[in-house]
């Protein structure tokens, strides 16, 4: 049915969809699912060491021997500013009050960008695929992995982005639009309005880079699906749909709410992580919303860890990191097999009357 066989044949899939690489929501288990059903599967490995990477890449071999995808930020190294630090103690103290979360943490740097020794465990379970996000690590790097014959994937915000990410030889850019659930992958300077909704973003990328463009943001279903692929998209990346099986690792109150939202219920914090991430309306995002001098990303990870778990414990979403796309008034209780076959069964519905 798949008439663009590019994304397919570069992956080794049966379904140009890719299982969004959660951080803090992936497991083995939902990678693997993805893939016997014929899409991507993915981990999201941005807070692993090198060991769980090799733990959970293995676990993931042991369910399937389709193609899997390993994903990891390649974020600046965050500078340490006590002030901004102070700032953000004074503000945090009262919702860990509130939670009885205990005192607010240290700001340190909880998880690193891809590095040697993150490389080494990335060949040594040698995946299909490796992403990034927030654009690409060291070239040496980078060129270990091609020479792997691991297929190298980035994400894209804009246009300069993608051009910027094909220029230096990934095999394909994924482009996010504003639509997606959280955090936006953005590394170069940019000002608001180059802000850009994936059905804007798709045809003007696709256009502008010779490499297969594969749309996420704001895709829940088969209409969204054919929609990515009218405008030039050689496949899809969907994360939210799959956060409400049973095979995602969020907190049933993190479940709970994405079934119950509609999806005008979203939000962009930085209060969560230090930077800009969507997230489902909650009364910590509302109130820490005018606070705008954070301390550098993933420093303020740290300082709202035990506050995100406590609030997770106790059933309430009032602190939660609420991670959602614009799409997910869709979403439903399925399991991530049926989620793929959905996906696909309504694309081919959408897609027959073009044929």
């Amino acid at each position: 049915m798949w008439r663009d066989k590019r994304l397919c044949d570069l992956l080794g899939i049966e379904h140009p969809i890719i299982q969004a690489p959660m951080a803090g929501a992936t497991t083995p288990e939902m990678a693997a699912a993805a893939a016997n059903a014929g899409a991507l599967g993915s981990l999201g490995c941005a807070m692993f060491g090198p060991e769980r990477i090799r733990q959970e890449a293995k676990q993931t071999k042991t369910l399937t021997n389709r193609s899997i995808n390993l994903n990891f930020f390649v974020h600046a190294s965050p500078e340490m500013d006590e002030d901004k630090a102070s700032v953000a103690r004074v503000s945090l103290a009262p919702w860990y009050d509130k939670m009885a979360a205990g005192d607010v943490p240290d700001a340190i740097e909880g998880h690193f960008p891809f590095n040697d020794a993150i490389c080494d465990a990335v060949l040594e379970v040698s995946p299909k695929v490796i992403s990034f996000h927030f654009g690409l690590p060291d070239p040496a790097l980078v060129e270990r992995v091609r020479q792997a014959g691991i297929v190298v994937l980035s994400s894209a915000t804009s246009v300069a982005e993608a051009i910027w990410l094909a220029d230096r030889g990934v095999d394909a850019v994924i482009a996010q639009g504003y639509e997606a659930g959280g955090h936006s992958g953005w590394f170069l300077p940019r000002g608001a309005s180059n802000v850009a909704g994936t059905m804007a973003l798709v045809p003007r990328m696709a256009d502008a880079v010779d490499v297969p463009v594969i749309a996420a943001g704001g895709i829940a279903d088969g209409r969204g699906i054919a929609a990515a692929l009218m405008l030039g998209a050689a496949g899809v990346q969907i994360g939210t749909a799959f956060l409400t099986t049973p095979e995602s690792m969020v907190a049933p109150v993190h479940k709970a709410q994405l079934l119950g939202a509609s999806g005008d219920d979203t939000m962009l914090s930085k209060a969560f992580s230090g930077r800009s991430a969507r997230t489902v309306v909650n009364d910590y995002a509302s109130a820490m919303d005018e606070v705008r001098d954070w301390p550098d990303f993933p420093l303020v990870n740290a300082m709202t860890g035990p506050l995100r778990k406590t609030s997770a414990e106790n059933g309430k979403p009032d602190a939660v990191a609420l991670w959602s796309g614009q799409a997910v008034g869709l979403n439903r209780e399925a399991t991530t097999a049926e989620t793929v076959g959905r996906l696909v069964e309504e694309t081919a519905a959408c897609l027959k009357g073009f044929t």
